[in-house]
């Protein structure tokens, strides 16, 4: 699992707590925060995922040529 997903996930709940403290606490502006750091986070989690398929495909594709050449 490429790093970024992890990454992307801890910010999507860094940004829930943050926006939910500015909720209870009425401050607008750190419940804005948090919803941007929840984006932040879900397109770095996005990235993540679209390397960790990009590195499936491609050792898909090795693979099956590795099989083909040892044919």
């Amino acid at each position: 699992m490429d790093k970024n997903r992890v990454e992307g996930t801890v910010e999507q709940a860094k940004g829930k707590v943050k926006e939910t403290a500015g909720k209870v606490t009425g401050d607008a502006k750190l419940e804005s925060e948090g919803k941007v750091d929840q984006v932040a986070g879900k397109a770095q989690n996005a990235y993540g995922q679209a390397k960790d398929a990009a590195k499936e495909a491609t050792e898909n594709a090795a693979d099956k040529v590795k099989e083909s050449v040892n044919k």
